[in-house]
């Protein structure tokens, strides 16, 4: 929700797994470290969305990067890929379920730095 009226691409759980199988994505979650290491997207990168910079991003401005944070009441995730938009990646979206959505479907986590 807030995503789309930051004007910003979302992404479903599901879209996002199909991505993963693909291997066309690289994602990001923006909750606490704490949170990160409980439960995360696999192979999701922890990322602190106010303090990042290019050098965390793929060097590729083309890449495909989905940004997520807990659920679609949150902000983190939104800005955190509007910051990348910023900086020149064309292909940014928001799954704007959060964690919380991704374990609402059952999909795999993993856990742990």
């Amino acid at each position: 929700m807030v995503a789309r009226l930051m004007g910003l691409g979302t992404i479903s759980p599901d879209e996002l797994r199909q991505l993963m199988q693909d291997k066309q994505v690289t994602t990001f979650d923006v909750n606490s470290r704490q949170s990160w290491e409980k439960a995360h997207v696999p192979d999701a990168l922890n990322l602190d969305p106010t303090n990042y910079n290019e050098s965390d991003l793929p060097p590729d401005t083309k890449s495909s990067l989905v940004f997520y944070c807990s659920n679609s009441m949150y902000r983190k995730a939104p800005l955190a890929a509007r910051r990348a938009k910023k900086m020149g990646y064309k292909n940014v979206k928001v799954m704007s379920a959060g964690i919380r959505g991704w374990l609402a479907t059952k999909l795999p986590i993993e856990n742990g730095a």
